[in-house]
């Protein structure tokens, strides 16, 4: 799943000139839930960092208590992305999982929920995804500590897009995206949705009035190293 531009982007810092969304990823990036509710909108997003056009698989690391709570992700659901799940014993066996499969090139995309990770330690997955040109996301519970991933984004779900067809039916997924955190970039809040017919992640249309509000309990305790 990728991101392509649809409509103006929206920004809780500027309505009138917000800034562009990055939508190239950087070679490591954390993105976490704030509450139960929204680690599957914090998926589809991590799955949308996924380098456009790169057809190499998808590897995700977990604990077997994080699957547990949370499932397993649904292959059907999931078109176009060969996903390999590697259950872990702990962090520090997942980052070594994620660190070998940056190196090797051999996936487009890393994910690693693990909650923990030290600032040598995603110094390891960045120079790691370099190497093998790669994208490395952590999808930790909690945004804490110094982290040498470029990018931190917070995902929460958000009111599904009304349905062209039946108003009182549900439309497009849509989530709220929230840079918290950006190595030279000036934080913001965007809008996604997801195209039916794409499979992929989209800026969603402007709606008149309409601004999402920001996540709860945004970089009070998080951190980027320089």
């Amino acid at each position: 799943m990728n991101i392509h531009r649809s409509g103006p982007v929206m920004s809780p810092s500027s309505a009138a000139s917000p800034d562009p969304f990055p939508e190239a990823a950087a070679p490591l990036e954390e993105v976490c839930a704030p509450t139960p509710r929204d680690r599957a909108a914090a998926l589809l997003f991590a799955l949308s960092r996924r380098p456009p056009g790169d057809e190499r698989p998808v590897l995700l690391a977990a604990s077997r208590a994080w699957l547990g709570e949370n499932g397993r992700p649904y292959g059907p659901g999931l078109p176009g992305v060969a996903l390999i799940l590697t259950p872990v014993a702990t962090a520090a066996e997942g980052l070594w999982v994620m660190e070998q499969a940056l190196r090797s090139g051999a996936v487009s995309l890393a994910l690693g929920a693990v909650d923990g990770a030290t600032l040598a330690q995603t110094r390891r997955l960045d120079f790691a995804a370099k190497e093998g040109g790669s994208v490395g996301l952590i999808l930790p519970r909690l945004p804490e500590g110094l982290s040498a991933a470029r990018r931190r984004w917070q995902v929460a779900t958000a009111l599904s897009a009304p349905d062209a067809d039946d108003p009182r039916a549900p439309g497009r997924t849509r989530l709220a995206a929230e840079m918290t955190r950006g190595r030279g970039e000036r934080p913001g809040l965007w809008m996604l949705e997801q195209d039916d017919e794409t499979h992929r992640l989209r800026l969603a249309d402007r709606l008149a009035g309409f601004r999402p509000p920001p996540i709860a309990g945004t970089g009070a305790t998080s951190g980027l190293a320089a």
